[in-house]
């Protein structure tokens, strides 16, 4: 049986496996499967690899979307530039595999975005300093957004601590996208300690996680008047070009 997978740690209530699982039985694919790999270190990515060589394909997720990348033979052009990793394509040539990392991420992200953008949306608050932050700040240099990263401990030029965050900072960056894990299930209490108090109805507030349905950070936002987004359209985009990847070489 063909086999398909996600790697990450910890994996609790992934969507992965049911959305792959009923898109295999709607398309009559009853030869492939997805499961979960738990891996406790990303260096267990190779004894998998060698064990299961019925692999053709791997989601990554939290928190290997960048410590894979020295793992892999290839990169695409598009994860190259982004600097993380979140599908695996898996060739095998006799005893050789070649794993190539791609990232659509940024295919899921930029499509599910444009359509809530306005013509104010020009500066950025990227929550988080993550695999995920980096495809999403890929896709506002593409559409010509000005991003600034917001992290516990920054340690860049063009990143700010949760304490810097005073009204004029809000005020002037109207799309603040959320993509560390504060507010996943189970943890659906916590939330990213933002003033939210200066939120406006001409605020964008994207958050990537999307169990619950609607986080601390989403009811937040809205309580204020702003638009709320969570991230299940863009799993939906990104787990469907993964597919598109692994499927050339099926």
């Amino acid at each position: 049986m063909t086999g398909f997978g996600l790697i990450g740690f910890p994996l609790t209530h992934s969507f992965s496996p049911t959305y792959f699982t009923d898109k295999f039985l709607r398309e009559g694919l009853s030869d492939y499967k997805y499961d979960l790999f738990l891996l406790q270190k990303i260096d267990e990515l190779k004894t998998l690899v060698e064990a299961k060589r019925n692999l053709k394909g791997l989601n990554v997720t939290i928190p290997y979307k960048v410590s894979v990348i020295r793992l892999l033979q290839q990169l695409d052009t598009t994860a190259e530039a982004v600097g993380a990793v979140n599908t695996i394509d898996i060739m095998r040539n006799g005893n050789k595999v070649i794993l190539s990392g791609y990232n659509t991420d940024v295919i899921g992200f930029e499509q599910s975005l444009v359509p809530l953008l306005k013509p104010w949306h020009k500066r950025a608050l990227v929550l988080g300093t993550g695999g995920a932050s980096k495809a999403v700040c890929h896709v506002l240099c593409k559409l010509g957004i000005a991003a600034l990263y917001v992290s516990r401990k920054p340690r860049e030029p063009n990143q700010m601590s949760y304490e810097q965050l005073n009204k004029d900072v809000i005020v002037n960056h109207q799309l603040i996208i959320q993509t560390t894990p504060l507010g996943k299930y189970p943890d659906t209490e916590s939330l990213p300690p933002v003033p939210y108090k200066h939120i406006t109805s001409d605020h964008l507030l994207y958050d990537l996680n999307y169990n619950p349905d609607t986080t601390r950070f989403m009811k937040l936002g809205a309580k204020h008047g702003a638009s709320v987004k969570n991230g299940l359209e863009m799993l939906h985009l990104q787990a469907d070009a993964s597919w598109e990847i692994w499927k050339r070489n099926l």
